[in-house]
Order: C-alpha cells, then structure tokens, then sequence
C-alpha cells in the first residue's frame, strides 16, 4: 500500500494508497451524481423547449461528434500509464518529455478534428436523415461542438497529468462546478427564448472556462510540469505508441458496442426516433457510470500484482472485484428495470412508453457490462490486452451488423436486441471463462463465489419490486422510494446472508475507510516546509 517515501513538494507521497483511491471515487461518485440529477430535471426540460426533431437532432451531432474520439488513437489510456511510471521512477526529464510530445500530437488531433467537421457539414443532410428546415442549424451545431472537441483534445495532456498522480479528485470537484454552470446557462438561454444554436454556443463557453480549471489542476498536482518544443521526442512517441495502439482497438470496440446505436437510428430511422432512444441511453449510461467506478481504480493495481506475479492476489481481486460490481449494478439497473414504465411516465410523459421498453433492454446490457468488467480490467491489466482489444472489436463488429439487419423490420426494439445479443455472448462465453484461466480458477466456481452471492439477493428484490410497483400513486418521489426500498431489501440480504462474517466485516471495514481525513497532503506540505 505504500513504498515509505515520504512527502514530496513535486511528486507527492505514494502513502494511503487506499484512502488516495477513495477520495477519488467518492468524488467520482459525487460528480456523477450532480450529473444525474441535472439529466435527469434538464432532458424533459429540454425536450420541452426544443421539441422531439430539434432534440433528437442535438443528440445525433453530438453522437457523431463523439465518434472523433477515436482520433485519440489509445494515447488518452496510455498516457495515464506512463505519467503513473515516470512519477514512480522520479523522472521529471523524461515525463516532461512524454508530456510535450503528447500535447503535439493532440494539437494536431485538434485540428484534424475541426477539418473533419468542415467536410462532415457539407453532407450531414446525407449521412442522415434530417428534415431540409434543419440542415443550417444541424451545420452550425456540428461546427461549435467539433471545435470544442478539438480543444478539448489539446487539453487532454493535463487531464492525463491529474489522473497519472491519483489526484483526479480536482477534476471531479470542477466537473461538479461546470456542470452547475451550464445546467444554469441550459435554463437561461432557453427560458429566454433563444434556440439550440444560441443554447450550445453558451454551454459550450461555460465548458471552455471549465477547461482552463481543468489546466490549472494540472500544474498542481505536478508543480514540474513543464510544456515546451524542445522536449519533444520521437523516441518518447514511439514508446508510448507501443502500447496506444491496443488502447485505441479497445476504444474502438467500446464506442462500437456502446455509442454506434445513436447513429444507426439518424442513419436509417430519424431524429423523432434518435429522440425517443436518447432517455433510455441516458439513463443506462448513468447507471453504468455510477455502478463502475470500481473498475477503474483496480487497473494500476491489477497491473501492480501482476508486474509482482501475485497469482493469489490477482485471483482474490477477481472474485471480490466482480462479486462487488455486481452487487453494486444488480440493486440500481434491477430496479430501474422494475420501475421503468412510471419512471418514463412521470419523467417525461406518458408518450415515450417505447422508451421505457428499451430501458427495460439496455438495463440487462448494463449489468452484463459492469459485472463483466473485472474480466475485462483483469485481462488488460495483466497482460492480456491484445487479447480483449479482439474480444472486445469482434462485439463491436458483430453489433453494428445485427443492429442495422434489425432496425427496419423491428425499429428502436431491434437495435437494442442488436446490441445486448453479442455483448452477453462475448461476456458470457469468452471474457469471463478467459479470466478465469488468466488467475486459475474454474469457471464454476468463480460463479459459485462471485456471482451467485451478488445475483440471488436480486430475485428477491425484484418480487419486491413486483408486488409494490402498482400500489400508491404514480410519481417521481413515489418511484424513488420504492427504488431505494428494494435496494435496501437487496443490501440487507447480500450483506446479512449472502456473504459470510469475516467478508462483511472486511467489506465495512473499507467502506469506514471512506471517511477521508482532513487535509492529509496539505499537512504534509506544510510540514515539509517548516522542515526545510
């Protein structure tokens, strides 16, 4: 947990690893949830200022914004890896120089970006299908978006600084504070009678503001940090690029699997279409997020013990890891899917009722996502990401074939099937039984020790849900609280019967650990100045 090195001015401790975790994941959490209200109190808001068509045309550029993710070619993953190693071995010379040669590299992914726009504009009205009355503000959306795209590329180098030194914390904290903001500026501009051009180009200064914030943490948490055309190195390119190229097959099969419905829809249905599809993503992607910040902080340390060949401890990760991912996504998607008609109902109205029979598809995709991911986490990070970057390309492939087979004859129910099918047969059959061999353990069971523990809790909680769901009256509080009940029924039941004694205790004895300590590295630099 801790090499013993203490305090350092410009690197940091490496002490309380744990505690360093939690605060990042707690405020994780906590900016994920300000998202989720503000979604969720802004969509119909939106909707209803806007309209189905313009709506679902605000979602369709910024899907197809979204795709010029790709255009970071893995080097967001890789960054973070090698700001991690650099700050490990105390080379400022050399991580100064990764970090020079990344900003080059993302200055001109920025501007490729924007010259990709230029040309897309000019054809958006037959890349989709949008109504002729829509086509100006569809180019003049894509343009302002793209360029924010672009920037943000430039300033991806900071954001891998800040989470290369486990201080990512003050990017959630800024991310809460941006998304106030626009939320804000969202309700102004609208209730103020302008119309979506007007509304993205004020979200979309108030996000840039956020940016210069987003710098700022940056050189704090890495005082060293010096920017300049001198450190840039081929040598350092090549390095890092030896391991992008796995990350950017990974991020391809993830947008792929998760972000190409959205287009499908624009391509061969509509923006009404787009629109109606939008909450149920929202909402699944919401719950994915919150379900799954897990996952992400065990990577560096799978990497760890597996650098250390600890085959004991990589397998206890990958029991607990997916024991907890499901505990964690059962109750909330569990629920969700439950609850989804009068959810949808008194969230947006009683004429999404398809939206809800969507949710009720993509929630079965989002437990299989967030339960699988330790898997996944498990073979990226020990070794085996060659492998998942084909795993994970392959359902991605498969996904878009059976989504465009299924959207004409079946609509937005047949790009659903097209999307849960090939990720519940890959996770099923290949990404978990594959994590299995990788830290010797058979496939039964780790589903006896892992899965069963989390999954059998659920069944009751949803006879819960079941029996209650038609009692009362239908409204968001009323759904909340039925929600949060069979939640608690879950947790009661995976924490008082489905695990055992020693692992309950264990499992609160880390979430006390949560409890962060005031101020712990500000007191330590003060301590090293009174020192010095």
């Amino acid at each position: 947990m801790t090499d013993g090195r203490p305090y350092d001015p410009v690197w940091g401790s490496d002490d309380g690893l744990f505690r360093s975790i939690a605060r990042n994941v707690v405020t994780r959490y906590l900016a994920f949830g300000v998202d989720a209200m503000l979604g969720l109190v802004m969509l119909p808001f939106n909707l209803e200022h806007l309209g189905k068509p313009l709506y679902g045309l605000w979602i369709l550029t910024a899907a197809l914004t979204s795709s010029f993710a790709l255009l970071d070619v893995g080097y967001g993953g890789a960054l973070v890896r090698f700001v991690a190693r650099y700050r490990s071995s105390r080379d400022r010379t050399g991580l100064n120089q990764i970090l020079s040669t990344l900003f080059v590299i993302y200055s001109v992914i920025g501007l490729t970006v924007i010259a990709i726009s230029l040309l897309l504009v000019q054809h958006i009205d037959r890349i989709f299908t949008i109504d002729p009355g829509q086509v100006p503000i569809a180019r003049q959306v894509l343009l302002i978006i793209s360029t924010f795209v672009g920037i943000r590329f430039v300033c991806s180098v900071f954001g891998g600084v800040v989470v290369g030194f486990q201080q990512y914390h003050r990017n959630n904290i800024t991310s809460i504070v941006t998304s106030i903001a626009v939320a804000a500026v969202n309700v102004a501009v609208l209730k103020g009678g302008f119309g979506l051009v007007e509304l993205v180009v004020a979200v979309t200064v108030v996000r840039l503001v956020g940016m210069l914030f987003l710098r700022r943490n940056a050189y704090h948490a890495f005082p060293g940090l010096r920017i300049r055309l001198t450190d840039v190195s081929m040598a350092r390119l090549r390095e890092v690029s030896g391991f992008s190229v796995y990350m950017l097959l990974l991020d391809l099969g993830y947008k792929l699997n998760y972000s190409s419905d959205t287009l499908v829809l624009g391509a061969f249905l509509n923006t009404s279409a787009v629109a109606l599809w939008a909450p149920a993503q929202r909402l699944t992607e919401l719950v994915t997020r919150l379900t799954n910040q897990l996952n992400d902080a065990l990577f560096p340390y799978v990497v760890d013990i597996d650098t250390a060949r600890r085959t004991a401890r990589l397998r206890e990760t990958f029991i607990h890891g997916t024991r907890l991912s499901f505990a964690t996504v059962l109750p909330l998607a569990g629920g969700v899917a439950m609850m989804a008609h009068p959810l949808v109902e008194r969230w947006i109205g009683p004429s999404f009722s398809e939206t809800a029979r969507i949710l009720q598809v993509l929630t079965a995709l989002v437990v299989l996502r967030v339960g699988s991911a330790t898997s996944n986490t498990i073979l990226k990070g020990a070794g085996e990401h060659q492998r998942l970057a084909a795993y994970v390309g392959l359902t991605g492939v498969a996904n878009v074939v059976l989504s465009i087979a299924l959207v004409k004859p079946y609509g937005l129910m047949g790009v659903a099937i097209g999307t849960v099918v090939p990720v519940t047969a890959m996770a099923l059959f290949v990404n978990f039984p594959r994590a299995c061999r990788r830290v010797g353990v058979r496939p039964f069971q780790a589903l006896k020790q892992a899965v069963w523990p989390a999954l059998w809790p659920a069944f009751v909680m949803v006879l819960f849900l079941g029996l209650v769901r038609p009692l009362g009256t239908v409204s968001l509080s009323a759904v909340g609280v039925k929600l949060i009940l069979g939640a608690l029924i879950y947790e009661a039941l995976f924490l008082g019967i489905a695990i055992g004694a020693d692992e309950r205790r264990r499992y609160l004895g880390k979430a006390r650990e949560l409890i962060p300590s005031r101020f712990t590295y500000p007191s330590r630099a003060r301590g090293a100045a009174t020192r010095a």
